[in-house]
């Protein structure tokens, strides 16, 4: 079995899946480090992010706020 990691050496896989996959995971450090490259290469579904419901898990930590404001959906 290949791992998502080495796939996406392969083919594209958005950060922002890989942040999703991680936060089913538990890791929600990696989940925020996704997120961030998410952030940086101005991935349009960080849109949805004060909606996806995949996402409940990171609200209440800060990372999640700094995301937030720095897509612009919080001031």
């Amino acid at each position: 079995m290949i791992s998502l990691n080495a796939f996406s050496s392969q083919k594209y896989v958005s950060p922002y899946d890989i942040a999703i996959v991680h936060v089913g995971l538990q890791e929600n450090d990696e989940a925020f480090t996704w997120l961030r490259r998410a952030l940086e290469r101005r991935f349009d579904w960080l849109g949805y992010l004060n909606v996806e419901p995949q996402l409940d898990p990171l609200r209440s930590e800060q990372p999640f706020q700094e995301l937030l404001r720095g897509v612009g959906l919080l001031i």
